[in-house]
């Protein structure tokens, strides 16, 4: 007990101290306090669950036409547990690490720490080199996919513009998420998000019912292996949003108290997932193969308009999830991490955007892409790396004796949590990554292949052919003009 209460103090020393120090003294200080200073377990729970499912609900009717809607299920039902597994085990080695780091007088009062860190303090810099590469890639992609993501939505409603104009547009939008300092300051956005998502999930599950099934509508699935496993890492993709944990984490007052956090906003989550893939899917079948945007088939109306909107600012938010991580990364490659004026820091950060935006004019493959960057780097960064890193955390008995936390006993204490870790990195390792991977990636070339590299305008519906000119429909019938000449 003596040694639970000197790490309380330890983890949440500074934490405490800063709180009181942010205390607000009037109405003005109050009003920031109460938008943007979040530092709660309520906060932690609102940033992992709107950063959890994102544009990803407008692609899961899709993995749903490739896998079948039992599988899609219990996919979804598998996966959101894996991944509340290992965003538990990153919070257990983040706090191992935090309080090893703390009781050397470490003080982390103007640093964020971040995954790499953990692992480079706990396992040395070989870890580290490995887990920076991983995750720098991962949320690069996943900025990427929010870019797409916006071109895509906002086409629903305004295609006088093509996608790849919209990208443009979007990407100089996202690129003033360089002026939101850390994950400490987004209270008010990741509250906002996840309404937003909430909205969007309902309206999809509404709309698609009060639609009924399309005429003749077949529900084929799961036809190809290709497909399935496509649709299963898009679904590993979807819960493996986890990668900016430790960023999170930082930003509570209190840490430890993570642990359960992730587990809640899945569950939450799922009630979002699950009812609105499953309506779509019912609904429109097989035609979802090619759509891989739900908004695309569903009728306009001021509903939809309403879901794209906030869509569309929920993937800005979401854009800067992934890309405040990487933000920290270059801050800290230049050392202008720990500088305190926020207009400097804001404008070293601007050549993080240019690489992101100019991918997502490269690759505009909404939802092929989500497989691939789930499959080749999400498998790892969120799923293997945080179950070996605990296991070779862990593996000699001092330092199980001498852990902060140690594993429940429901799940069998060491010897159970060896099992599932070692389960982790084998099921994510063959079929996330192995076959997963193999599937994700035909898809991705055949995208290449069908739409090529740059392309304008993704799965965009054909354009109307144009009225024909009075000469040519002279061939095939008498223009009306020429109607009074022949009554003659």
């Amino acid at each position: 007990m003596a040694s639970d209460k000197v790490v309380e103090t330890v983890i949440a020393g500074n934490y405490v101290e800063m709180e009181t120090e942010g205390h607000p003294k009037d109405v003005k200080s109050r009003l920031s306090s109460f938008l943007w200073h979040g530092g709660s377990v309520y906060d932690a729970w609102f940033s992992c669950a709107s950063n959890q499912v994102a544009q990803v609900l407008l692609t899961l009717p899709y993995s749903f036409s490739q896998l079948g809607m039992l599988s899609g299920i219990l996919f979804q039902l598998f996966y959101g547990l894996l991944g509340s597994w290992t965003a538990y085990l990153i919070s257990i080695l983040y706090v191992e690490y935090r309080t090893r780091k703390e009781r050397e007088k470490v003080n982390f009062r103007n640093h964020v720490i971040q995954w790499f860190e953990v692992l480079d303090g706990l396992l040395g810099k070989h870890w580290r080199n490995v887990g920076l590469a991983f995750n720098c890639t991962f949320l690069l992609f996943g900025s990427v996919i929010q870019l797409i993501a916006c071109a895509s939505n906002i086409y629903y409603i305004n295609d006088n513009l093509d996608k790849r104009t919209w990208t443009y547009i979007f990407g100089a939008c996202c690129a003033t998420t360089v002026f939101i300092p850390s994950f400490h300051n987004y209270r008010i956005w990741s509250f906002l998000g996840l309404l937003m998502t909430t909205y969007t999930a309902w309206y999809l599950t509404v709309a698609s019912l009060l639609h009924g099934q399309m005429e003749g509508v077949k529900h084929s699935g799961p036809t190809r292996l290709v497909l399935y496993f496509t649709g299963a890492t898009n679904i590993l993709y979807t819960f493996g949003g986890h990668a900016v944990t430790v960023e999170i984490m930082h930003a509570m007052w209190k840490p430890q108290k993570f642990k359960a956090i992730y587990l809640l906003a899945t569950l939450y989550v799922l009630t979002l997932t699950l009812p609105s893939a499953a309506a779509v899917y019912w609904a429109f079948g097989d035609m979802l193969l090619n759509h891989s945007n739900a908004f695309a088939l569903l009728p306009k109306s001021p509903f939809r308009d309403m879901a794209v909107i906030l869509m569309l600012i929920h993937q800005f938010i979401t854009f800067g999830f992934a890309c405040t991580p990487l933000y920290f990364v270059w801050e800290k490659a230049i050392g202008m991490h720990e500088c305190k004026s926020l207009c400097k820091r804001a404008l070293v950060r601007l050549p993080v955007v240019i690489p992101i935006w100019f991918l997502a004019i490269i690759f505009p493959f909404f939802g092929p892409i989500n497989s691939t960057v789930g499959s080749l780097l999400v498998s790892f960064t969120v799923y293997i790396i945080p179950a070996l890193a605990h296991i070779f955390t862990f593996k000699s008995s001092s330092a199980r004796q001498n852990a902060v936390e140690q594993p429940p006993k429901f799940v069998g204490r060491w010897v159970g949590t060896f099992i599932i870790n070692s389960f982790v990195v084998v099921w994510v390792l063959v079929v996330g990554f192995g076959f997963g991977g193999w599937a994700s990636m035909v898809n991705f070339i055949h995208q290449i292949d069908t739409f090529g590299l740059f392309t304008k305008c993704y799965q965009c519906p054909p354009p109307l052919l144009p009225p024909m000119p009075p000469q040519q429909l002279n061939a095939t019938a008498p223009s009306p003009l020429h109607h009074p000449h022949h009554g003659h």
